[in-house]
């Protein structure tokens, strides 16, 4: 064990990375050593950063809550937790040492279900919600710092970070339970986001990925007016930012705006997360998403039409209360027309508390979700791989992210870390990637010829013969 080290565990999305890594920030200000994600905990303090969206998500957080807990008192080892499964199946399980002295649990779980988690789990030390984390310092005998330069311990790779431009979501989305944990849309200023660009540019960082729970939003509450592209606009213009790249907009009363900026800005990366969800008309009315089948159709032809070439990811549900097998057959039919080059998929599950829960039966059996979930995936997966052969004799832009095997592994404009694909390049040719035939270091931008390419990734070779660079094209 070791004293006055603090070992924070994030649960969840990018969003609760970014509150974990300002967590730390004053953390490490007051005194502590501080570690992210450790393969083992071995610090005699604990925070863990919880997830409350779906099902899997609360469990996987209760089990890491659980597991931990057994550091603390081995005679609570047994605790048990209704609806919980105690043999933990996250990602993120260790194998512990040592005594843990204080353990606190925060974000969207604790959020949504303070009361019923203090009952159920002792060991934990304090709770504290999405926001509270001023109080979480003040139990630690500290002072949050609102002054603190920088204001964030980047967790990720230091070329790369994740900018929240708000928080929550003024959507009533029938199934989506964020807006009970996190209230009301809150934009952060304009200036104090390009303030912090420019702190993290100083530190070396040259990719920006934007985040928000509905980043088209941005600036209603502030300038009562959607100001997401001028944001932009004013961001690709400081020196240093080489990539930005958008995340988590929302289709209804898009921002048309914004497609000109990117379009005018090379630094901003052709590429944009838009969940959609569904298509037909009688799911997307009770889905309360406020758009229409053909709206839909429109809205990704005008995106494609005005900015050739732009990658999109969406996230689509099947299964939701109401789905009939006609509905289901409208979203196939989208999803092959629509050619999305980044998709995710995932069954409806019922969240208390919201509309869905209440005013619809789940009546769609678990068996025919996973049935019709299982057959989009197989759709989307042959579209994945027909987009990546086309990239194939294609000159691409890469960012080199790490070393691993006998390959750099990197990512083109068109791929968000983490979960798009990347590009494999051979450690025995890398070195003609740069000049001086030094092989490239992490942060790094080089020029490559793709190969080959499989169902996800790409593989790539260094690319000499520069004149040969395909253009951006539609895919």
């Amino acid at each position: 064990m070791r004293r006055n080290h603090v070992d924070i565990l994030t649960m969840g999305c990018s969003k609760n990375l970014v509150d974990s890594e300002r967590l730390m920030a004053q953390l490490h200000h007051a005194g502590y050593t501080v570690s992210h994600d450790p393969e083992v905990c071995q610090g005699d303090i604990c925070v863990i950063n919880t997830c409350g969206f779906i099902g899997d998500a609360k469990e996987e957080s209760i089990n890491m809550i659980l597991q931990q807990g057994q550091r603390k008192s081995p005679e609570h080892a047994q605790t048990e937790v209704s609806g919980s499964n105690q043999k933990s199946t996250s990602s993120k399980s260790r194998s512990a040492k040592g005594r843990l002295r204080k353990l606190y649990v925060m974000g969207c779980l604790s959020q949504r279900y303070l009361t019923e988690l203090q009952e159920e789990i002792p060991e934990v030390d304090g709770w504290y919600g999405k926001f509270d984390w001023p109080r979480l310092l003040a139990d630690l005998g500290h002072v949050w710092d609102a002054t603190l330069t920088p204001g964030r311990i980047i967790t990720t790779p230091s070329h790369y970070a994740y900018i929240k431009i708000s928080e929550g979501c003024d959507r009533r989305c029938s199934y989506c339970a964020i807006p009970l944990i996190t209230g009301r849309h809150q934009s952060r200023p304009m200036e104090d986001i390009l303030l912090e660009v420019r702190q993290l540019v100083a530190l070396g960082v040259k990719e920006f990925n934007v985040i928000a729970q509905e980043l088209t939003y941005y600036g209603v509450d502030l300038y009562h007016r959607r100001a997401i592209a001028e944001l932009v606009d004013r961001m690709a213009e400081i020196p240093g930012v080489c990539w930005i790249r958008l995340h988590y907009a929302y289709p209804t009363d898009f921002p048309w705006e914004l497609l000109p900026v990117m379009a005018r800005h090379d630094n901003v990366c052709r590429y944009l997360d838009i969940a959609l969800q569904h298509i037909a008309d009688p799911v997307l009315e009770a889905m309360r998403r406020h758009i229409t089948s053909q709206q839909t159709y429109d809205f990704v032809s005008r995106i494609r039409e005005e900015l050739p070439g732009i990658h999109l990811r969406t996230t689509l549900m099947v299964g939701h209360p109401g789905e009939s097998e006609e509905a289901y057959q409208q979203l196939l039919d989208f999803t092959r027309w629509a050619r999305f080059e980044r998709m995710g998929a995932f069954a409806y599950s019922e969240e208390e508390g919201t509309h869905s829960a209440t005013a619809y039966s789940d009546d769609i059996p678990e068996d025919t979700k996973q049935a019709r979930l299982s057959r989009l995936m197989r759709l989307q997966q042959r579209i994945s791989a027909e987009v990546q052969e086309a990239k194939v004799g294609t000159i691409q832009k890469v960012i080199i992210d790490r070393t691993e095997g006998d390959y750099l592994i990197g990512r083109t404009q068109y791929d968000s870390p983490e979960v798009d694909p990347e590009v494999l390049i051979p450690l025995a040719l890398a070195a003609e990637c740069a000049p001086g035939h030094a092989i490239p270091t992490p942060g790094t931008f080089v020029d490559v010829r793709i190969t080959s390419a499989d169902d996800f990734d790409l593989y790539a070779t260094p690319a000499t013969d520069k004149q040969s660079t395909h253009p951006s094209v539609r895919i």
